[in-house]
């Protein structure tokens, strides 16, 4: 992209490749060029517009992605919140917004391998299915019958959820 105002003429290599790299050349542009000639302005007033909802939207799905990173840690914890789909979604959008961040997420000694065996065979290996399955099952129990053992559909609803992740937990093909 060439910002042409006045006597000014700034090039942006790359406005993709990271949100402070666009911001610093925005800034600078900005700083260099100034209002010269108010018929080219407006043509790089446009431009300079589109770099900031560029960036905005690159701001966005990184803040997503990293809610979604954060709800995937805490699924490696919690057998109810399931880790892979929202450390694919993750990847996904870090892969849109910040090369630097995907490669970190993809390359990561734990996350990486979430990623890379599932997008390299759609399976989940037989012993993170009995894992995930087992520890879902000792959780929702001591759940529904010491901690909301006197409300009956809470019980029915924490058994239905249950019954619905390790459903989605074994419709998975099984890697060996």
């Amino acid at each position: 992209m060439i910002f042409e105002a006045g006597s000014c003429n700034s090039e942006v290599e790359n406005p993709k490749s990271d949100i402070k790299s666009g911001v610093a050349t925005l800034l600078s542009y900005l700083l260099v060029c100034g209002c010269k000639d108010t018929r080219k302005n407006r043509a790089s007033q446009s431009e300079i517009i589109t770099i900031f909802v560029f960036l905005k939207m690159k701001l966005l799905l990184i803040i997503i992605a990293s809610v979604s990173l954060t709800l995937g840690v805490v699924g490696i914890f919690l057998p109810v919140l399931p880790t892979t789909p929202f450390l694919l979604l993750s990847a996904s959008l870090y892969a849109r917004s910040s090369d630097r961040l995907y490669q970190w997420l993809i390359t990561h000694r734990i996350f990486g391998n979430y990623i890379r065996s599932f997008r390299e065979d759609k399976a989940i290996s037989l012993k993170h299915k009995v894992i995930s399955i087992s520890t879902l099952w000792l959780v929702m129990l001591y759940s529904i019958f010491f901690v909301v053992n006197e409300k009956w559909y809470l019980q029915v609803l924490l058994g239905g959820i249950a019954l619905g992740v390790s459903v989605y937990i074994l419709s998975f093909k099984t890697k060996k």
